[in-house]
C-alpha cells in the first residue's frame, strides 16, 4: 500500500512539471520573436547602451587596401594611334587603419538625439612599404591635355613649348611609389604658378597623395532611438542634404547609409543603399544568395549592372552623363573635371568595345565583382570586397603636339580593392550574442514543450494501469474458477451448484 502511495505522488509530481515544461514552451513560442526583436531593435540602435555602439563608433574589422597599375607597354606605338598594350602589376597592399577624428560620445541623457555627426579618417601602412626600388611602371598623363582641349589655341601653343622645355611627354616612367605618393612634376608646379586653383594640390603630384591621414566627411545619422524605421541614414554630409556634382536632382540625392551599418530585419526583397564620397554618389547594391560566414548566416549583395550604365541603357543615370559607353561613370565634375571614369576592374559588366580598345584586359566575376556579406538579422557587415577601376580619357588635342595621334581610348589607370572581415573576439562576441544564443532558445522552446508534453502522459498512464486490474476482480465467475472438493459443512449446497440432488447420509 505505501509503494502504490509514493508511485502516485511520483506520477503526480512529474505531471506537475510537465505541465509547467508545457507552458513555458508554449509561452517562449508565443513570446520569444517579440522578446529577441525587441533586443536587436535595442542593440543595434546608436545609444552609447547598445552592443553594437562601439562597433560603429570604431570599426573593429582590419581592412586591407590592394593597388593594381596598368602599364602601358607600348607608349610610342600608341602616340602613332596603335591600340594601347597594357600590363597589370601588384597587388600593392596596404593596411587601412579607420581613425574616428569626430567621435560619437554620445551622454546618456542625448541618446535619444534624432541624429548624431560622425566621421572616419584613413591611414594607410604599407605590407611591406614601397621604396624607390619598386618595378617601373608607365603612366599616361595625356588626360591633362584633354582638359586644355577647350582653351584658345594660342594658349595651346604655349603650353606645348612649355612641355618641350621641361621634357613632358604624354606618357612617362615612374616609379610605383612615386605614382601612389607623389613626386615633384615641374608641369605641376608651372600650372599652378600661372594658372592657380587649375589643379586642387600643391607641390607633389600623386594619385593617393591626398588619400593617406585623408577623411570621409562628416556624416549626420539618425541613431534609431526616436524613430527606428531611419536608422543609420544620412541625413546630411557635410552639412549637406544633397550634393551638386550632377545634372539631376535624383542623382544628386544623398540616400541609404554611410557604409558602417544598415537597418536590421533584412529579406531577400532588401537592398543596401549607402553614399560614396569617393565616387561622389549614393550606390545601391542587390540581394544575390545566402551563405555562411564563420558560421554565421547572411545575405550577399552586389553591384547591379545599372550601377554605371549609361543613360541610354538606364534612364534614371542620364543626370551623370555626358556618359560614353555603358559601364563607366564620368566622375570629372567631381574631380576638377579631369576625365576621370569610374568602373569595375578590367571594365567588369561593361560594353565589351571598352575592354576590346585596350590589349592586356581579361575581366571575370570572379576577380572583379564587388560584394558586402551582411548578417540579416541585424544589418552589420561580415565581410566585404569593393572593387572599383580608375580611368582616363585621352585622344590627341589640336595644338598641342605631345599628344601625337593618339587615338580617344578610355585608358585603365589602377584599380583597387578595399576588403575586410570580421574576425577575433568581436566575431566570436557576436556569434556568442547574436547567433548562438538566439538558436540555443529557439530549440530550447520546442524541447521544453515536447518534454513537457511527454511527462504529462506519465500520470495518466499511471492512473489508467492502476484502475485497470481493479476493475477486473470485482466481476469473479463461478465457471471461470477450478472445481473444489466437497466440504463436509456445506454437502447439500455444493451438490445443488453441481446439478445433482441432495441424498440423505445413511
Amino acid at each position: 500500500m505505501g509503494g502504490q502511495a509514493r508511485a502516485r505522488r511520483a506520477a503526480a509530481a512529474l505531471g506537475v512539471l510537465g505541465l509547467l515544461c508545457a507552458v513555458l514552451g508554449a509561452v517562449m513560442i508565443a513570446m520569444l520573436p517579440s522578446l529577441m526583436k525587441q533586443q536587436v531593435l535595442k542593440n543595434v540602435r546608436i545609444d552609447p547602451n547598445s552592443l553594437s555602439f562601439g562597433m560603429w563608433k570604431q570599426i573593429p574589422v582590419p581592412f586591407y587596401l590592394s593597388v593594381y597599375f596598368f602599364s602601358v607597354l607600348n607608349p610610342d606605338g600608341v602616340l602613332q594611334g596603335e591600340k594601347p598594350q597594357v600590363e597589370e602589376r601588384g597587388p600593392y597592399v596596404y593596411r587601412t587603419v579607420s581613425l574616428p577624428f569626430h567621435p560619437a560620445t554620445l551622454e546618456p541623457a542625448k541618446a535619444a538625439a534624432r541624429a548624431v555627426i560622425c566621421g572616419m579618417g584613413r591611414e594607410l601602412w604599407a605590407r611591406p612599404p614601397l621604396g624607390a626600388s619598386d618595378s617601373r611602371g608607365t603612366a599616361g598623363f595625356a588626360g591633362a591635355a584633354v582638359m586644355m582641349e577647350n582653351r584658345p589655341m594660342s594658349l595651346k601653343l604655349i603650353m606645348t613649348l612649355a612641355f618641350s622645355t621641361l621634357g613632358q611627354r604624354a606618357f612617362m616612367n615612374r616609379t610605383v611609389g612615386e605614382i601612389m605618393w607623389g613626386y615633384d612634376d615641374p608641369l605641376v608646379n608651372l600650372i599652378n604658378k600661372y594658372f592657380p586653383g587649375m589643379f586642387p594640390f600643391k607641390g607633389k603630384f600623386g594619385l593617393f597623395a591626398e588619400v593617406n591621414n585623408s577623411n570621409s566627411g562628416l556624416f549626420t545619422v539618425f541613431t534609431g532611438v526616436k524613430d527606428f524605421s531611419r536608422i543609420h541614414l544620412v541625413d546630411k554630409w557635410n552639412g549637406l542634404s544633397k550634393v551638386n556634382y550632377w545634372h539631376s536632382d535624383q542623382c544628386n540625392m544623398i540616400n541609404g547609409t554611410s557604409g558602417q551599418m544598415w537597418a536590421p530585419f533584412m529579406t531577400p526583397e532588401s537592398s543596401l543603399e549607402f553614399y560614396s564620397p569617393d565616387a561622389c554618389r549614393s550606390m545601391k547594391l542587390i540581394y544575390k544568395e545566402p551563405g555562411v560566414f564563420q558560421g554565421i548566416p547572411t545575405y550577399r549583395f552586389v553591384a547591379p549592372k545599372t550601377l554605371f550604365a549609361n543613360g541610354s541603357d538606364y534612364p534614371p543615370n542620364e543626370g551623370f552623363c555626358p556618359c560614353m559607353e555603358s559601364g563607366i561613370q564620368n566622375v570629372s565634375t567631381c574631380r576638377f573635371s579631369a576625365p576621370l571614369f569610374l568602373s569595375h576592374p578590367h571594365f567588369y559588366n561593361a560594353d565589351p568595345v571598352l575592354a576590346e580598345a585596350v590589349t592586356g584586359l581579361h575581366p571575370n566575376q570572379e576577380e572583379h565583382s564587388l560584394f558586402l556579406d551582411v548578417h540579416p538579422v541585424t544589418g552589420i557587415p561580415m565581410n566585404c570586397s569593393v572593387k572599383l577601376q580608375l580611368s582616363l580619357y585621352i585622344k590627341a588635342v589640336k595644338g598641342i603636339g605631345q599628344t601625337g595621334s593618339i587615338e580617344p581610348v578610355v585608358l585603365p589607370l589602377l584599380w583597387f580593392g578595399e576588403s575586410g572581415a570580421m574576425e577575433g573576439e568581436p566575431l566570436n562576441a557576436f556569434y556568442r550574442q547574436l547567433v548562438l544564443m538566439p538558436k540555443v532558445l529557439h530549440y530550447a522552446q520546442y524541447v521544453l514543450l515536447g518534454l513537457g508534453c511527454a511527462l504529462l502522459l506519465i500520470p495518466v498512464v499511471y492512473q489508467v494501469r492502476s484502475q485497470g486490474p481493479k476493475d477486473g476482480g470485482s466481476r469473479p465467475s463461478l465457471a471461470a474458477g477450478p472445481e473444489q472438493p466437497p466440504s463436509p459443512c456445506t454437502p447439500l449446497l455444493q451438490d445443488s451448484l453441481h446439478g445433482q440432488p441432495a441424498s440423505p447420509r445413511a
